[in-house]
């Protein structure tokens, strides 16, 4: 445990206002199967889908495969199709934000013959499942994806809701007290001395801290706070964050505060909290900082806490 004025910065940190993480030009990613249509005779944008390295995705066509065409096939660990369905998986030799195209052709001649996706590795989310339809979708698949839409809009309106409570009326330590962050062990914090860069571009982290708080229930808040110098020649602001387990896991509810630009030559602190159980954060991740328009970005190995 640090110092009494590590843990006041802890505090401080912790009770930061919440903003959007994420702003920068990346496709949105569906969680549960997303459904693409095809028109023969209207000219519709080319589909973007997320993927991430070392995970599947899995494409289902209402039509026999002909043929499969990927760009940089050899990045890619497995790509393979049977009948009407493709699965890939995407190797750690493409990086985050790199757009790959995949084009399908289709062995019944009908219109669309073949069509063409771009597949975008996402620095923290993934689609699996995807259903590509040229014809009208069954009325069953359309209510799964109404279904689909209305649970995660209502799980995005629970979440606005719980984060407005929280940074409603009261602040400093009362509002810690009274959402329950601060339990019988208040906030304990760790300087991370054996982390390691792989930074994609003009950044430095200079320092950082991880601090977890514990409420009685036992889900708690966690954050990293990290110290980036920018030595570029342009600023850099942060747009979103990702924390990835050692299985490939993936954090949720992430925030990231504050989302202004570093100039360059200066430095700042970049606060990642997110609100988990203890068991969640056990273990040793891997924290992902990306920036708007994609320049650049912070990847740091041996992330734990406290």
């Amino acid at each position: 445990m640090l110092a009494l004025s590590s843990a006041l910065l802890g505090l401080a940190l912790l009770t930061a206002p919440v903003e959007a993480t994420e702003r920068a030009p990346l496709p949105t990613c569906e969680m549960g199967t997303r459904y693409i249509e095809l028109m023969a005779d209207t000219p519709s944008k080319t589909p973007e889908v997320c993927i991430r390295p070392e995970l599947s995705i899995t494409l289902f066509f209402d039509a026999k495969l002909a043929r499969v065409e990927v760009k940089g096939r050899d990045r890619f660990r497995r790509v393979k199709f049977v009948d009407d369905t493709l699965t890939l998986v995407a190797s750690d030799a493409l990086q985050d934000r790199e757009r790959v195209p995949v084009t399908v052709y289709f062995e019944d001649g009908a219109a669309p013959t073949s069509v063409t996706f771009v597949l975008v590795v996402h620095p923290s989310q993934a689609e699996r499942q995807v259903e590509v339809s040229r014809r009208e979708r069954t009325m069953a698949s359309l209510r799964q994806g109404e279904r689909q839409a209305r649970a995660e809009a209502q799980q995005c309106q629970d979440e606005k809701a719980r984060l407005q409570a929280e940074c409603s009326d009261q602040g400093g330590l009362t509002a810690l007290i009274v959402n329950g962050w601060l339990g019988e062990t208040g906030i304990v914090a760790r300087v991370l001395k054996g982390v390691t860069s792989r930074s994609g571009g003009p950044l430095t982290a200079l320092r950082i801290i991880s601090y977890r708080a514990v409420g009685p229930d036992g889900r708690g808040r966690v954050a990293v706070e990290v110290e980036l110098r920018n030595l570029g020649a342009v600023a850099w602001t942060p747009s979103g964050a990702a924390l990835v387990g050692e299985r490939r896991e993936e954090l949720t509810g992430l925030t990231v505060w504050p989302l202004e630009p570093i100039p360059p030559g200066r430095s700042r602190r970049v606060v990642v909290e997110l609100d988990a159980v203890e068991s969640e954060v056990r273990g040793t991740f891997t924290l992902k900082l990306w920036a708007e328009a994609g320049v650049g970005s912070v990847i740091l190995d041996g992330v734990t806490f406290p």
